[in-house]
């Protein structure tokens, strides 16, 4: 079982830990309890959560029982930023969001055997506490100086940190008490940004006589580029396929620098290590035919979408550059690549080849369009153009609403007509 510490110390999977041999030495003992936990805090988790879902699902495949915790009452709360004061979510919109996200994890580890997950919500043992008990059962054993060392906390004071926020190191530490109590729960991981209201679990759960319980962070992901990891142009890349198609997920991947894709793999695949260190060689040998990009965003989008849909994504990948049939691919697919790629809303009649290829921002005028038919640079569905004057009849639009423009190889955007 050591081998599985080492697997994660190998992918970069651990920045901290309590102690690592000790963790070791628990992990190999047998069967251990764990738990992770999601905020509510949107209705949908997003690519910064991946790791951690991930992980949880390497801990089950080593073995361990997962108990995947979706805080019901942390959400209505919310975890200090060092930015600025969160706003507070009413509390159905938080209970509408716990039952999404709990939907959203389930299907990344399994509820069966002997190591079956279980999905917890903190507000069973939170909602009926009085303020009174939390005072006196939960925060006794905290003691201020210690609370205010925390990082956030500090970067808070001088702008200044509700009482609501700062309470919330309390809420998860008792988390992970209750967990431990009713569940045998002795390990914790998550967010290295969470590293100091899991060591203050821990420490809550040695003062009240429990324990000896361990915890470890991942490490925060970052891009070479500086910007930040899980952002597409300014907005989050969600897991729920309504907020980020299936083929915005993949594309998310596929476009992943060179500089990271070998952490990304190392983090989120579950190749073998040979399997990775190959393509991380093919990334320095071969680096433009990106096999480790399309490695990691083909195993990521099944992951979380499914085979099937990534064999359309895939499939769209082809047809879009005209290597595949854009008949075949189903019209929520298909309008999804086209978003991406640009697409233009027609109403009414439609216009001709050349207007359409102006109007979709393929080319910058009406003479631009026409030259680029005239030299047999311009596509319409994957059908080459040579009539400036061409239009395109009904019958051609694809699920009755869509068109493909390209310009020369690589360059295409999309049109629907809506009435």
């Amino acid at each position: 079982m050591s081998e599985f510490i080492d697997d994660l110390l190998w992918r970069g999977l651990i920045q901290d830990s309590t102690d690592l041999d000790e963790l070791r030495k628990h992990l190999d003992s047998g069967q251990v309890t764990f738990y992770v936990g999601f905020d509510p805090t949107a209705p949908s988790l997003h690519l910064g959560h991946l790791m951690q879902v991930l992980t949880a699902r390497r801990l089950q495949l080593a073995g361990h029982r997962p108990l995947l915790l979706v805080g019901g009452a942390t959400g209505q709360i919310g975890d200090p930023r060092e930015s600025s004061e969160r706003n507070l979510n009413p509390p159905e919109v938080v209970a509408g969001w716990v039952d999404k996200i709990r939907e959203q994890v389930r299907p990344f580890v399994t509820y069966a055997g002997d190591n079956a997950a279980t999905l917890v919500n903190n507000l069973d043992w939170t909602g009926s506490m009085s303020a009174i008990s939390f005072l006196r059962d939960v925060g006794k054993h905290f003691p201020v100086n210690k609370m205010l060392a925390r990082e956030v906390v500090r970067a808070r004071l001088e702008s200044g940190i509700s009482f609501t926020e700062f309470s919330y190191q309390l809420l998860q530490s008792h988390d992970y008490f209750e967990l431990h109590q009713r569940h045998g729960c002795t390990l914790q991981f998550g967010g290295s940004d969470q590293w100091g209201n899991i060591t203050a679990g821990v420490d809550y759960i040695r003062r009240r006589g429990g324990g000896p319980v361990h915890a470890f962070v991942t490490p925060l992901v970052t891009k070479a580029d500086g910007t930040k990891f899980g952002k597409t142009e300014g907005a989050s890349v969600w897991l729920d396929p309504q907020l980020t198609s299936p083929y915005a997920f993949y594309q998310f991947w596929l476009n992943t620098d060179d500089r990271d894709v070998a952490s990304y793999l190392r983090y989120f695949s579950f190749r073998s290590h040979g399997e990775l260190e190959e393509l991380e060689r093919a990334t320095a040998e071969r680096p433009g035919a990106r096999e480790a990009q399309r490695a990691l965003a083909a195993e990521l989008t099944t992951l979380v979408h499914g085979a099937a849909e990534t064999e359309q994504v895939l499939a769209a990948s082809q047809a879009l550059f005209g290597r595949g049939s854009l008949a075949e691919l189903e019209a929520s697919t298909l309008r999804s690549a086209l978003a991406e790629a640009g697409l233009v809303e027609v109403r009414g009649e439609l216009p001709t080849v050349a207007a359409l290829f102006r109007d979709s921002g393929l080319v910058g005028s009406l003479n631009e369009a026409r030259r680029a038919i005239t030299e047999g640079g311009a596509y319409v569905n994957n059908e080459r153009v040579s009539d400036v004057e061409a239009t395109v009849p009904a019958d051609a639009l694809l699920h009755g609403r869509f068109l493909v423009l390209r310009r020369g190889k690589r360059t295409f955007a999309g049109v629907e007509r809506v009435s």
